[in-house]
């Protein structure tokens, strides 16, 4: 039985159509079609058509392979009458926080132990829209009483600066005056000091020493900077420096920094001009007068290129050194290289590098870093021939950063602080009884590795910790004299409540080397250099806000009450408390 599979579907077309005719509905009409009877002559009775087989290549007759009609479409719009009206906005409040108020002038005023006086006085007024003065006044001083110390101890620090300066759009400058009075004591005699006299000899000899030795140190310095053209930026600064042991320096330099343009590439130059020029009255043997003067010429061009997430800073600098006392003058080429990496953004920047520079060394830096010094010092630049370095840096988290580098050090006439051989001799200096310092220099090679760890916890609390592991090579000296192999520092500072805050700081430093040798002692020729121990300190302070204006604190130094040597025969003070006020007020 063959079955017409067109018949079929044109009849289902039809009656399709027919049916969809017959539901359209007539308005004008009953919509109740009436009953009516149907009879069922023969009940249905399915049956199965015989089975056949699918063509393996069907004609498709379905919408694919008919045309498609256009089909266009209109949208019916018309307006609709509205009754909203909507009200106007209203932005939510927003609680603003009060300004803090900055105050131009602060006065601080402190009194502690070992009648320790410590007062600071800062001043700054606006003259005009663009111009200011301020001024600044400090003083430290104590009255000593270390214990087991046999000489005078005390010291007095007082310095005042004054500055004037212009803030403009393309332009800042300022020119500053200071002055500097320190008055210290060597007390620092060996421990083991006249232990070939008798006991009234050396009482003798003790009293009849005068420690007391003082500086001053007057300077006047001026600064700019500019916006626009080929000069950016210059420093210039005279200082003159001396001592109540008719030692003299001064020291004269001029830093101008240009900016040129070349092929869209900024090329930056630095240039320097560095004298200095002074005298110590005698040498430590008392047989002739030290003079000394060092003129450094220097220029140091240098570009700036980035590709991708490399940063690199290319340059040279080129020194011409004249010895004016020796006429040994020297030509000096120093790699200014340094380049960086951005390995995961800013969570994590490599960064390397190779720089070298000529460093002048003066009696007013050396006296900064050590007071202990005799006045009778041989002067000489330090060539500072490269620093290889290389390193990590970045942030652990957004309120955490790190840094940590590795470097290598090449240095000639490298100086090293210490202490003097003495005699025992009535007749001495009063410095030259075990009890003073002296610079030496070597060349020595250095390898450090250095880490630091800042994190802000929160607002209120932030923590610091650094420390440095070095290891030192020297030529022609025995030690690396008093420089540790270890420095460690820990820092916190946190706010208790909005009125109270405290914070401390702990620092260690590792074993040093020094050596001394009492040339009245005939029979030790060469003697062993001196270990001095390892030492830590705790450090803290706590305040109180009683007003914007008026804040009092308490510091706390030395709170273990090691009475440790940070030179050789130079023990510091025990525990030191110190209680004082700070009051910030304007004109």
């Amino acid at each position: 039985m063959k079955i017409n599979f067109k018949n079929i579907i044109s009849f289902a077309l039809v009656l399709i159509v027919q049916v969809s005719f017959a539901q359209k509905k007539d308005p004008k009409k009953d919509e109740n079609i009436g009953t009516e009877v149907v009879n069922v002559v023969k009940p249905y009775t399915p049956t199965i058509s015989d089975a056949f087989k699918v063509s393996e290549t069907p004609v498709l007759d379905d919408a694919e392979n008919t045309k498609k009609e256009m089909i266009k479409y209109t949208i019916f719009s018309f307006p609709v009458a509205s009754t909203f009206t909507p009200s106007k906005g209203k932005a939510e409040g927003v609680e603003k926080e009060k300004q803090v108020h900055l105050f131009n002038n602060y006065a601080t005023f402190g009194i502690g132990n070992y009648a320790t006086l410590n007062a600071e006085l800062f001043v700054n007024q606006e003259l005009g829209n663009n111009d200011y003065v301020g001024g600044m006044f400090r003083h430290l001083s104590s009255q000593g009483g270390i214990k087991d110390v046999e000489l005078e101890d005390a010291f007095y620090d007082t310095a005042i600066d004054l500055t004037y300066g212009i803030r403009e759009k393309d332009l800042s400058w300022n020119v500053d005056l200071g002055y500097k009075n320190q008055v210290y004591n060597w007390y620092g005699l060996p421990t083991d000091f006249g232990g070939s006299l008798t006991p009234s000899d050396r009482d003798d000899l003790i009293n009849g020493i005068n420690p007391q030795h003082s500086y001053n140190n007057l300077y006047l310095g001026s600064r700019i900077d500019i916006n626009e053209g080929v000069l950016k930026e210059a420093s210039a600064k005279f200082n003159h420096f001396s001592d109540n042991f008719g030692s003299t320096e001064n020291r004269f330099y001029v830093k101008p920094s240009f900016q040129f343009d070349i092929n869209n590439t900024a090329i930056k130059t630095n240039v320097i001009v560095d004298y200095v020029g002074g005298s110590f009255e005698k040498n430590y043997s008392n047989t002739n007068s030290i003079k000394y003067g060092f003129t450094n010429f220097g220029i140091a061009p240098s570009f700036a290129m980035q590709q991708d997430d490399w940063t690199f800073n290319l340059g040279v600098g080129v020194f011409y050194s004249a010895d004016l006392e020796n006429n040994d003058n020297k030509f000096l080429v120093y790699p200014q290289i340094n380049a960086s990496y951005k390995v995961v953004g800013d969570l994590m920047i490599f960064y390397a590098g190779a720089e070298g520079n000529l460093e002048q060394n003066t009696y007013a830096d050396f006296v900064s870093q050590n007071l202990y010094l005799s006045p009778t010092l041989n002067i000489k630049p330090t060539d500072k021939q490269y620093d290889v370095y290389a390193g990590l840096k970045g942030k652990l988290t957004n309120t955490v950063s790190y840094n940590l580098k590795a470097s290598y050090v090449n240095e000639k006439d490298k100086a090293l602080y210490k202490s003097n051989d003495y005699t025992e001799t009535s007749t001495n200096e009063n410095y030259a009884f075990g009890n003073s310092m002296k610079v030496v220099y070597d060349d020595m090679k250095t390898i450090s590795f250095y880490g630091e760890l800042k994190a802000d916890i929160s607002d209120d609390v932030s923590i610091g910790v650094d420390g440095t592991f070095s290891s030192y090579t020297t030529d022609i000296q025995q030690e690396a004299w008093n420089l540790p192999s270890i420095k460690l520092n820990a820092k916190v500072d946190f706010n208790i409540t909005e009125q109270w805050y405290a914070g401390a700081n702990v620092f260690f430093v590792g074993e040093r080397k020094d050596q001394k040798l009492n040339s009245d002692l005939v029979n030790i020729t060469i003697p062993m250099p001196i270990t001095l121990d390892s030492y830590f300190d705790v450090n803290a302070h706590v305040g109180f806000k009683y007003s914007d204006r008026l804040t009092a604190f308490l510091r706390a130094n030395n709170i273990t009450n090691k009475g440790y040597q940070k030179w050789l025969d130079y023990p510091v003070q025990g525990f030191q408390v110190v209680l004082g006020a700070n009051y910030k007020f304007d004109f």
